[in-house]
């Protein structure tokens, strides 16, 4: 009660400043409105009978985490509503990329004060919230409960980093009574859960779930008509950007001279730049030919992956892999779509869209972040030529999976007790 009239109070008093400022830097404004709670296009929502349930994933890592769940939970209960809500422009970008088929209505989450919750709840109508990871809002967490029906709140795919759980562990007085208002709390990891356990979440209601970006489904590869000999070894460089296929490009051309049956699939993530990074590789003077024309490394040392799909399904014949979007500040892509091919991954040092995946690979030998061009090499190098190591790395990518997965089938269990 204190906490929401004294944030109330500061709410009032810093709004104009706000305002002001974000004139002159628009960004902190986006979405500004409907974290008031004020949507203008409202989703076209069935009666409450099925349920209405509402996903929060706070930017790109969280809705990307949820993606398979939402895409899943459609198709098991195709009837109930289903809302998708973010705290970020970037969050909301992914979003409607990834959910704008799946999900009734995407919009932003609302500010942690209680009219602005209030608005949402009486414009969206949840019956059921899930938070992805752990983004605790003391009067949101309030306001729920203090419905006339209060309203199930969960947290899922939980996580607490080392760093945070140190200060919320000083501040547990604070954070164990907001802790003590979700229904359930459902952790990453063993660890998770112990540490949340400790800052004040119920034991009863607080357990572990896995990893839901660890559910997801390896590819088809038998379609694929690829012919790999097998004594080449294959880097495949994905989704590189713009300036990063130059540094592969060099340090292939590196460990070649010492690997000559090394091989190349160099993938650039976008497809307009196709045609600049093929006349680059040429330019490097290596044999090459594009994926388009049906071709395979007996004539070529590099091939350039201009086809739209079949990424994720070049994992299956490659070595190892390289990450691309971490040389730069595009914050990296999905690693797992490698690993779950038993394929170990190296990256460069951008890769907070994915960081919470990386600390779970880099603690073994199934990922590795590199700061530098020279260390890029460096590791490759060891793949290459250490076979124990590079056994134990792939092992580990097969452990990481077994772990980790089976978080999807968990929720999906708790929302048949819902819907």
């Amino acid at each position: 009660m204190i906490y929401g009239i004294l944030s109330t109070i500061a709410f009032i008093i810093i709004l104009p400043f706000w305002l002001v400022v974000g004139l002159f830097k628009p960004t902190l404004t986006v979405g500004f409105k409907e974290k008031c709670g004020f949507y203008d296009s409202l989703p076209a929502l069935q009666p409450s009978n099925p349920p209405t349930l509402l996903f929060y994933g706070v930017s790109v890592g969280e809705v990307i985490a949820i993606e398979n769940l939402i895409k899943k939970t459609r198709e098991t209960f195709p009837n109930t509503n289903i809302i998708v809500l973010t705290g970020t422009k970037t969050g909301q970008e992914i979003a409607h990329k990834k959910l704008s088929n799946t999900a009734d209505f995407i919009s932003y989450f609302p500010f942690d004060f209680p009219f602005c919750i209030k608005n949402m709840l009486k414009k969206l109508k949840p019956d059921a919230v899930f938070i992805a990871e752990t983004e605790l809002w003391p009067n949101f967490a309030n306001t729920l409960n203090k419905q006339k029906i209060p309203i199930p709140l969960f947290i899922i795919n939980g996580r607490i980093s080392d760093r945070t759980y140190k200060s919320y562990k000083k501040l547990s007085f604070f954070f164990s009574p907001i802790l003590k208002k979700y229904t359930n709390i459902f952790t990453q990891s063993k660890q998770d859960n112990e540490k949340l356990i400790s800052i004040g979440a119920n034991p009863k209601t607080t357990a572990v779930m896995g990893n839901l970006k660890f559910d997801i489904k390896k590819p088809d590869a038998s379609t694929l008509g690829f012919k790999k000999n097998s004594q080449h070894k294959i880097l495949i460089a994905a989704s590189t950007h713009n300036g990063e296929d130059e540094i592969v490009l060099k340090v292939f051309s590196k460990l070649k001279s010492e690997f000559p049956n090394l091989k190349l699939i160099l993938a650039p993530r976008h497809p307009e730049r196709n045609e600049n990074v093929f006349n680059l590789i040429k330019k490097n003077e290596f044999t090459c030919s594009k994926r388009s024309e049906n071709v395979d490394f007996e004539q070529n040392d590099v091939i350039l992956l201009d086809t739209m799909g079949e990424l994720a399904k070049f994992y299956s014949v490659c070595d190892i892999a390289f990450i691309g979007g971490s040389f730069n500040k595009t914050g990296g892509h999905n690693p797992l779509e490698a690993t779950i091919f038993k394929k170990p991954i190296v990256s460069g040092p951008s890769i907070h869209n994915f960081k919470d995946i990386y600390s779970i690979l880099t603690s073994s030998d199934a990922g590795k972040i590199v700061k530098t061009p020279q260390e890029l090499q460096k590791h490759l190098h060891k793949l290459l030529s250490d076979e124990i190591y590079y056994q134990k790395a792939s092992q580990d990518c097969k452990t990481v999976f077994e772990q980790n997965q089976g978080a999807l089938e968990f929720v999906i269990k708790v929302l048949q007790t819902l819907v």
